[in-house]
């Protein structure tokens, strides 16, 4: 009956983790397409839907902490609800990320040269990182997992791509200079969302294997 009740609670967590996950999703394809488009209200809009991130972050805190002293859960089940807890910091952080790149339509219009770069490339690759890190939780997938943490390389190698164009764009055109040093900071905001989505995958293996390799 207690197991029963135990893996209810448990459905519930996941739930709420995909849950979790997709408004991060939400967040980063918002933040990317308000950059891309100029678009100031889908930019408020984000910051609306990191506010609830910050709230689903509170609310399944509370669930594993219920979890954890009314189930006393051990082995298996014990990495699983400590592993939850270490993934929802991250994904928070990848919430504040998301507002961050947001909150830079507010105050410059970037549409003429940041549509020449990689940032919509980079920000798929990392919303597939985010979306791949929680399904690998939710189907215990120790490969998606890793495949996961190993994809982290393709946004790393859009940074640099993006980078080394930004330098050969500030040559061309130096007027422009404080914008490009702006889209180094959007795609250097993306670059993060990838090493949380990275660190979430970590503690995926974590709780499948016992062992925590930081890369």
């Amino acid at each position: 009956m207690m197991r029963n009740r135990f893996d209810t609670q448990l459905d519930i967590l996941n739930n709420s983790l995909i849950s979790m996950g997709a408004l991060c999703e939400n967040a980063i394809s918002g933040a990317v397409k308000a950059l891309l488009d100029n678009d100031m209200s889908l930019s408020k809009k984000v910051l609306a839907t990191e506010a609830e991130i910050d709230q689903k972050e509170k609310d399944i805190e509370s669930l594993c902490l219920k979890l954890l002293l009314q189930q006393h859960p051990v082995a298996g089940d014990l990495r699983l609800i400590s592993a939850a807890l270490k993934m929802i910091t991250d994904m928070e952080r990848i919430g504040d990320q998301a507002a961050d790149i947001a909150e830079i339509v507010a105050y410059v219009d970037l549409t003429d040269n940041i549509n020449k770069l990689h940032i919509s490339d980079m920000a798929t690759a990392t919303i597939k990182m985010v979306t791949d890190s929680i399904d690998a939780f939710v189907k215990r997938d120790l490969k998606l997992a890793e495949e996961v943490i190993a994809y982290d390389d393709v946004v790393d190698e859009l940074f640099c791509k993006i980078k080394k164009d930004v330098i050969s764009l500030i040559t061309n055109n130096q007027k422009d200079g404080e914008h490009f040093v702006d889209i180094i900071m959007i795609a250097k905001y993306l670059e993060r969302i990838g090493d949380h989505a990275t660190n979430i995958a970590e503690w995926v293996v974590f709780s499948i294997t016992g062992e925590h390799k930081v890369q």
